[in-house]
């Protein structure tokens, strides 16, 4: 019988093409796990703060989520192919632009650039992905595609160590220019220019409305801790960012030609599965923006071995992913989801335990515990957002999943960076004495700086500068970590109330979304069977 349904352009080259998409989706996942590597090199070398380190990162991300379901509103009419071949180029150019960058100011800027190249790449490669794949393969096509996002972390630690061992940090970046390329000449011979006909007009005024909204809210979170929560500055950019996207939820609600279709969060499958991928990913940047300080400044490893000590999470990772994809039709995405991010939640609590003398140890439990987590939840949630929707509208729920995720790290970045900060300003403000204070209001901005003042003092002053700046930062990064375990426990609990427990797949034909009663009797056996057999 399958032979006789009319397959979609590419179904024959479809495994040779989801290779070339998870090629451009591991760029991506590259560039954000090594940066993390260097953000230490770039304190010594570009004298950053831990507010520029923060939108160093943010700025990226900010940017990407802000343009998502625009540039998948492109793709859908233009063309996914030409999407994804226009954002490889503008990220490889932000790439030469970032390694060139000589100060902090100029490589917030290059990577907001990058952002831009971003946004085109991630939703073209799994609404692609949605339309060569059958059902009966995509639910294992996307959990090879999730465990890809997982290679990232693992490759990105180790070369970015590598090559920081080896070149000066802005190598991190260059690496990106070979994979980019390779991308593009491969990706024009056997990738479909698929496209949607009945296509709605662009939005460019929600569009404008969701990416000043989110800049407000994030810039707010990143320097309150710095300029006072109480600040009339502070004040004035939740102030805007509450009205932007209220006011962003207002005009899709009311525009014929919405970037978002709100009417889409009335299906569970879309609103809980999209929560779990944003609560998964807050846990998943948070924690990496404090492991790869801690693993440098407090144990003292290089960055190839801090990079070494990461890998485990995506090694765990890249298994679990695939399989959670092929398990989802034997027991229900609810379980997967849940039982995720509980082990999500778990993974935290154990690495909030760190201190100066635990040692790699209770990291490695941690990560591989986070990691199993993350790869059980990720796939299924992705399956469940991508098959609620109808195949036409693949560019955008290919969108707002990528919006979710790259939603919840920045917010995992700036909530929990912000409470790092908080408590080393404080604690580290309280406990060092007898060094002058210049110097002891340089050291309160980051650890690094207290390192590099400690080392420059001497002496028994400067070894209990070090000491207390460590202790400090401990006491926040812990802090920070128990508040990213309460907010993945929250997941979980919303994945069990509201996910359902059982994909059903919308037909293309249809229209909006209908909600599907949670309570779904299992697939029928011969569904799980034909999807195995793939």
């Amino acid at each position: 019988m399958e032979n006789s349904v009319e397959q979609p352009e590419g179904f024959e080259r479809r495994w040779w093409i989801l290779g070339v998409l998870c090629l451009s989706l591991l760029v991506i996942g590259l560039d954000n796990t090594i940066l993390n590597v260097a953000l230490p090199s770039l304190v010594g070398d570009l004298h950053a703060s831990t507010s520029q380190l923060q939108w160093i990162v943010d700025a990226y991300t900010l940017v990407f989520a802000g343009l998502l379901l625009t540039a998948g509103s492109l793709g859908d009419r233009f063309g996914r192919r030409s999407a994804l071949a226009a954002g490889l180029v503008v990220f490889g150019v932000g790439s030469v632009l970032s390694a060139l960058a000589g100060t902090s100011t100029q490589l917030i800027a290059t990577r907001a650039l990058m952002g831009v190249g971003g946004a085109f790449i991630m939703p073209t490669t799994l609404s692609i992905l949605t339309n060569v794949f059958p059902p009966a393969e995509r639910g294992r096509a996307i959990g090879i595609w999730a465990g890809v996002s997982g290679l990232g972390i693992a490759i990105g630690p180790v070369t970015g160590g590598w090559l920081l061992g080896h070149f000066w940090w802005g190598s991190i970046f260059l690496v990106n220019v070979p994979v980019v390329i390779f991308a593009l000449i491969v990706g024009r011979l056997i990738v479909p220019n698929t496209k949607d006909p009945a296509a709605p007009k662009l939005d460019p005024v929600g569009a404008s409305l969701s990416i000043v909204g989110l800049v407000a809210l994030v810039y707010g979170i990143i320097e309150a801790p710095a300029k006072g929560w109480g600040s009339t500055e502070i004040l004035a950019a939740f102030a805007i960012a509450a009205v932007v996207l209220t006011a962003f939820v207002v005009w899709e609600l009311r525009s014929d030609h919405p970037m978002l279709n709100m009417g889409f969060f009335r299906n569970p499958r879309f609103t809980a599965a999209s929560m779990s991928v944003m609560l998964v990913f807050f846990a998943l940047f948070g924690s990496l923006f404090f492991l790869t300080q801690y693993l440098q400044f407090v144990l003292g490893y290089t960055p190839l071995q801090a990079g070494l000590r990461v890998a485990p999470i995506a090694a765990v990772l890249m298994i679990a992913a695939p399989v959670s994809g092929r398990l989802v039709s034997r027991v229900g995405t609810k379980v997967l989801v849940t039982v995720g991010m509980t082990l999500v939640a778990g993974g935290l609590f154990v690495l909030s335990g760190a201190t100066i003398s635990s040692g790699y140890g209770l990291v490695l439990t941690g990560l591989l515990v986070l990691g199993l987590g993350m790869g059980m939840a990720m796939a299924p949630a992705t399956e469940s957002i991508m098959g609620s929707l109808p195949l036409g509208k693949a560019g955008v729920g290919s969108a707002m999943n990528d919006t979710t995720r790259q939603v919840g790290g920045a917010l995992g970045v700036a909530i929990l960076g912000s409470i790092m900060s908080s408590v080393y300003s404080s604690s580290f403000a309280a406990s060092v004495g007898g060094v002058p204070a210049k110097v002891a209001a340089a050291a309160t901005g980051s650890l690094g700086a207290a390192l590099e003042a400690g080392a420059r003092i001497g002496g028994q002053a400067g070894e209990a500068l070090v000491s207390a700046a460590k202790s400090a930062f401990i006491q926040g990064m812990d802090r920070g970590l128990v508040v990213g375990a309460a907010v993945a426990l929250l997941g979980a609990l919303v994945s069990l109330i509201w996910l359902p427990a059982w994909a059903r797949p919308v037909d293309a034909g249809e229209g909006p979304p209908q909600a599907i009663d949670e309570e779904l009797t299992p697939p029928a056996e011969a569904e799980p069977a034909e999807a195995m057999k793939a």
